[in-house]
């Protein structure tokens, strides 16, 4: 099972999350029949979704995560609900992530949303995110994410992040710093030990005091017929006639969940009325 951990930490100071995506990011692979080099970087944003997804405030919240990757080596856009359903699909990215930038748009629920972006610094997804908020939001935070896939299974995938909250002692900044030395290799970690295990082993003790806010992020599209039914009647009757009359049936392609949907002349009526 998918599962997101938060809570705070040493004396309350600093926000814990621990989040364990493996079977979000095999989800990903099947819908999309992925490589294994773009499987990892899509797996990682998945998970990093997942993470900003969680930290949501409103439920009608959304986040959505954007990277164009330099020389058009990669395109990957995830994005997630205060309801854990997390999407994404990548184009390229079998030769890594080079360069570019990392788009972060967060939407509270009553259109106010926040943009920030940053250049992408390194190949490493935990390191971009990093720099993000660094960059974009100045909340010093340590992330270590990973999904590890092999021969198209994920193995493992997840991580966990830390952030440092105002008035952070700089004893429980070390203390954080020194803890986050045992995530260098996260998708080992979290092999071996899961969420729960990563919580057990970690942090005994430590999230008594606030509790464990639990959140089961899942790999699941919000599209629908009827969605893109009311997509295709803003083209207009005439406007979808010729389109059929031209092509056989109008067809949208929703590249999340790599399904496509076909609206044909018998459709028409059903769609505009008589």
């Amino acid at each position: 099972m998918n599962k997101l951990y938060k809570s705070l930490v040493y004396d309350g100071q600093v926000s814990l999350s621990v989040l364990e995506t493996t079977q979000l990011v095999q989800s990903a692979i099947k819908i999309h029949n992925l490589a294994d080099g773009p499987a990892k970087i899509l797996g990682e944003m998945l998970t990093a979704c997942a993470y900003m997804a969680g930290c949501l405030k409103s439920e009608r919240g959304a986040v959505s995560l954007t990277v164009k990757s330099g020389g058009g080596s990669a395109t990957v856009s995830v994005s997630g609900d205060a309801e854990g359903h997390i999407r994404g699909y990548i184009d390229g990215g079998e030769g890594g992530l080079k360069g570019g930038t990392l788009t972060v748009i967060k939407d509270d629920g009553f259109s106010r949303p926040f943009v920030g972006t940053c250049e992408l610094k390194a190949p490493d997804v935990s390191e971009n995110l990093m720099q993000y908020f660094h960059m974009s939001e100045q909340i010093p935070t340590a992330v270590a994410i990973g999904a590890d896939v092999q021969n198209g299974v994920c193995r493992a995938a997840g991580g966990v992040v830390m952030q440092l909250l105002p008035g952070t002692s700089e004893e429980n900044m070390d203390r954080a710093e020194e803890r986050m030395q045992a995530f260098v290799n996260p998708t080992k970690i979290v092999e071996e030990y899961g969420a729960d295990g990563i919580i057990e082993n970690f942090f005994k003790g430590e999230t008594d005091r606030c509790g464990l806010y639990m959140y089961f992020p899942e790999y699941k599209c919000n599209c629908s017929r009827e969605k893109i039914a009311g997509v295709v009647v803003s083209l207009g009757r005439k406007e979808v006639e010729d389109i059929i009359a031209e092509e056989g049936a109008v067809k949208v392609h929703c590249h999340y969940c790599n399904r496509d949907y076909i609206f044909g002349e018998e459709d028409v009526e059903e769609l505009f009325g008589k």
